[in-house]
């Protein structure tokens, strides 16, 4: 008995030993101070927005707050200095800091050696000025000492005219007084109506949206106010890379059968799914003119024309998925233009001039002309199998990126500068000041080693290029005039 007892105290301390063992590491683990010379770290102080509409949600953006201390915090208290007034959102580790909560939460703890995540989005009030306005807040997290860390949060703000749904049913003029105008839903022009577009105008296409024109379109800005045509998105997706660099926004322009007498200058249409698309009509009657225009960076295609009459100068059509130019018949004219293609995101990317003649290709002239970009052979001619049906083209004073033809077909190709795929030093992206994929940055006016500078033909050549810029006695090809570094 005396032994089962001696045991049974030796079991009760070992016993109790364990139970303050694990009291204290429990301790350890649970206990939270407020008031201590511990600190926590951001991955970043500031979350900025760059520019964002009025009353339209931003996307969503996040900062980790690491605890690397040896204690537990508890903060006394994680707030928004101006939430209600600014119109930030933010949510702490799951707890939403909103109205009904007073935009403030005491029930935010961090262990340490741990982190939680901060979410934060924006939807701002109409702002007092039509211009781009600084809005700002910060979140404040308050210990028990009274220290105060801070994250600051800004974004300009700008006033927008939204229009959704647009039916344009009688002659009218879009002219926003330099507001931007916000378009949802799309822009429809009736047969029996013209929709003029001003100088300086930019419409803003959200992605659900795009123009179609059963009537006629004239968009005519100048080289001091050009008109814009892009998606709504003035975010970043990556600190690197805008929104308007991603294609596929919005939907783009289509020109309906019905419509005749469209006119686009100074007008540049971007990151679209398909810049501008025109369907068959009375090649008899000029359906489209566009100069010193640029289309770039689509998911789709640049410019599709069936059937159509259409004349191009001094138009830059870069950067497509499918092709840059495709052109199903009809009567088409193309001088002074540069079509690249450089798409980065796909490398079963189109060509940068596609033609075929399911519909009589009653003329294809292209003169003065730059088509480059990556592939070995950038152009393709789709004969029809119907050796009756018209299937007419030709190419002069032109750099062009496919092989140099050794079949009848030359007679339809004079004066040509044939890049050599083989000379990387020159040619293919060498032709322009700036090809950057990375971060989907191009600069098309030509660089000084570009085949292109004085080779265009100076009686046919465009007096001005895409900037309005004279071009010079020796005039060159493409859309851009070369400027030598540092001039105008």
């Amino acid at each position: 008995m005396m032994k089962i007892e001696k045991n049974s105290g030796l079991m009760d301390l070992l016993l109790c030993m364990l139970m303050v063992v694990v009291t204290a590491a429990c301790t350890n683990d649970d206990d939270f101070v407020a008031s201590s010379a511990s600190r926590v770290t951001f991955s970043a102080d500031t979350i900025r927005f760059d520019t964002v509409f009025a009353n339209v949600p931003s996307t969503t953006k996040s900062v980790w707050v690491y605890n690397h201390s040896d204690e537990n915090i508890r903060f006394q208290n994680v707030s928004t200095g101006r939430a209600s007034q600014t119109g930030f959102r933010v949510n702490v580790d799951g707890i939403y800091l909103g109205a009904e909560n007073n935009y403030q939460s005491g029930d935010i703890e961090l262990r340490k050696d741990d982190s939680l995540r901060v979410f934060v989005e924006l939807t701002a009030p109409k702002a007092s000025s039509d211009s781009p306005t600084l809005t700002e807040d910060d979140l404040v997290f308050s210990l028990g000492d009274g220290a105060e860390q801070k994250i600051h949060l800004n974004a300009y703000t700008w006033n927008a005219i939204m229009a959704r749904n647009m039916v344009v049913s009688r002659d009218t003029t879009i002219n926003s007084q330099g507001r931007p105008l916000v378009i949802y839903g799309g822009i429809r022009v009736d047969s029996a109506a013209t929709l003029k577009i001003a100088a300086g105008q930019t419409l803003y296409f959200h992605g659900d949206a795009g123009m179609d024109v059963y009537g006629t379109l004239i968009a005519q800005g100048n080289d001091h106010q050009p008109i814009t045509l892009r998606g709504d998105r003035i975010d970043r997706m990556f600190d690197y890379l805008p929104y308007d660099r991603v294609p596929g926004q919005w939907k783009g322009v289509h020109i309906h059968t019905s419509s005749y007498g469209n006119q686009f200058e100074y007008t540049d249409i971007h990151s679209a799914f398909d810049g501008v698309v025109l369907d068959s009509s009375d090649v008899n009657k000029l359906k489209l003119t566009a100069s010193q225009m640029t289309i770039h960076n689509c998911q789709g295609t640049g410019l599709k024309t069936t059937n159509c009459n259409i004349v191009l100068s001094n138009a830059q059509i870069t950067n497509t998925l499918s092709d840059c130019v495709e052109v199903d018949g009809g009567v088409v004219e193309i001088n002074n233009s540069t079509l690249a293609q450089f798409y980065p995101f796909d490398g079963n990317r189109g060509y940068a001039l596609h033609f075929s003649a399911n519909h009589p290709l009653t003329k294809l002239n292209v003169t003065n002309s730059l088509i480059t970009g990556y592939a070995d052979d950038l152009i393709s001619g789709e004969r029809p199998k119907d050796e009756a049906k018209p299937f007419n083209f030709d190419f002069e004073d032109c750099v062009l990126r496919t092989p140099k033809p050794t079949t009848a077909d030359s007679v339809y190709f004079k004066n040509i500068i044939y890049e050599d795929v083989k000379d990387t030093t020159i040619y293919g992206e060498k032709n322009f000041v700036k090809i950057d994929a990375d971060k989907q940055y191009y600069d098309f006016h030509l660089s000084k080693i570009s085949a292109a500078v004085d080779k265009a033909n100076a009686k046919t050549a465009r007096p001005i290029d895409r900037d309005g810029v004279k071009r010079d006695e020796l005039p060159d090809i493409g859309a851009y005039e070369y400027r030598k570094e540092g001039s105008n």
